[in-house]
């Protein structure tokens, strides 16, 4: 039985959309389900990872997912079959997303796709894997909009933290309560992810809103720098100034030029962008001394080593991973979504069909994960597809992280 399945049963709406999408489940002689990319013996899994272009410092996210996989197929597979991951490299480009996708589903068969990097990829390919009967589980993505299962019952996200729009309010509430007469001045990125940031913001703030934002200036990922959106938003000499983007360069850049030009606003960084090796580092750790985000992940610091869970993920980069730096934030996302993809097939059994893995997917409980900070585990329901919707507050002090203050929900 389904460790996780909650009391009770799919509501009829939700049963009858999803029964509409899938064929009649088959199974081979030996009692395993056979289907789409499902033999006996392997399950085969689409991914698409930008690892190249200019994100493609998050690229890292798929070579520890890969190097996951090669764990779990080490130890014997899950309920005895192998995990046969095909990541392709779509450069965080819509179209080319788009194009690998199909490759990936009508070429090699994939039984589903796994984790796709980004708001925007991910919405590019969204409606044709719904034509296809195709689930896209766990893609990489904050916005709240992935939580649809009424529309779009076979795509589900796994968040780095609660969505976008709560994110936002969270900072205001944070800068209001330090200083109630703060203005802001925000940059964001031209796309789902950012304008999500900026309606959150907006619709926080309510009438206040033209009052508390200074200034709001978007950017594209393919700009070469930010330099001019930050000179702009400098001279508006807001209190505080909020870097809300999911792409490491333009972040990195926003934190370094304006420090160099001598505003120091209070400052709060989306927690998609807070890896210090690509982001930090680049920018130059004094500079991101102070900064606010928010955090669901445990980072690894000197002061960790003692944990249980960084221990296991430790070890199993040294061995599975070498190549990639493990304090990278978007190692330790790779290792805890392949983790919790990991869960969902155990859950399934032998029955690896399309509909019964969404099943599994839609019934988590209560799952904790080693990287996960205190408190927080991934939780689902056939109408809630939020995995994951808390965090705490956490300040960059010293070289590190540090979270502060009580667990955060956002609903």
């Amino acid at each position: 039985m389904n460790r996780w399945l909650r009391a009770g049963k799919l509501s009829a709406a939700a049963g009858l959309a999803v029964s509409f999408l899938f064929p009649a489940v088959t199974f081979a002689g030996s009692g395993k389900f056979t289907g789409p990319g499902v033999t006996e013996t392997d399950i085969r899994i689409g991914n698409t990872m930008p690892y190249s272009g200019p994100a493609s410092a998050l690229g890292n996210t798929g070579k520890v997912i890969s190097a996951y996989f090669r764990m779990i197929n080490d130890a014997g597979g899950v309920n005895g079959r192998k995990i046969d991951l095909r990541s392709m490299d779509d450069g965080f480009s819509p179209p080319k997303t788009v194009e690998q996708t199909r490759k990936l589903v009508e070429d090699d068969q994939v039984a589903f796709m796994f984790a796709t990097m980004g708001t925007a990829p991910s919405s590019a390919i969204q409606r044709y894997l719904s034509g296809k009967g195709v689930p896209l589980i766990f893609l990489i993505s904050s916005a709240g909009k992935w939580n649809d299962p009424k529309n779009f019952p076979l795509t589900m996200a796994f968040p780095w933290q609660p969505p976008y729009s709560t994110e936002g309010r969270i900072y205001l509430d944070h800068m209001r309560k330090n200083r109630p007469d703060a203005r802001v001045a925000v940059l964001y990125q031209n796309d789902d992810s950012g304008k999500e940031y900026m309606r959150g913001l907006r619709e926080t703030l309510g009438a206040d809103a033209d009052r508390v934002i200074a200034a709001a200036m978007p950017f594209e990922v393919t700009e070469p720098t930010v330099d001019s959106q930050v000179l702009a938003l400098a001279a508006t000499k807001a209190d505080a100034f909020m870097i809300l983007g999911v792409t490491p360069r333009a972040c990195s850049q926003a934190i370094r030029k304006a420090w160099e030009i001598g505003w120091r606003p209070m400052r709060f960084l989306a927690s998609s962008c807070i890896n210090p090796d690509q982001i930090l580092k680049p920018a130059g750790l004094d500079k991101a001394e102070g900064i606010i985000t928010m955090l669901a992940f445990k980072t690894v610091g000197a002061d960790q080593q003692d944990d249980s869970g960084v221990s296991e993920y430790l070890a199993f980069m040294k061995k599975y991973a070498p190549g990639v730096d493990p304090t990278d934030f978007y190692a330790v996302y790779g290792y805890t979504v392949a983790g919790a993809m990991t869960e969902v097939l155990k859950a399934a059994g032998d029955n690896l069909s399309r509909e019964h893995i969404m099943k599994q997917a839609a019934a988590m409980k209560s799952v904790a994960l080693p990287m996960l900070l205190d408190g927080i585990t991934l939780n689902t329901a056939p109408d809630d597809y939020r995995p994951l919707r808390s965090g705490y507050l956490a300040r960059f002090t010293n070289g590190q992280w540090k979270p502060f203050g009580p667990l955060l929900s956002g609903q």
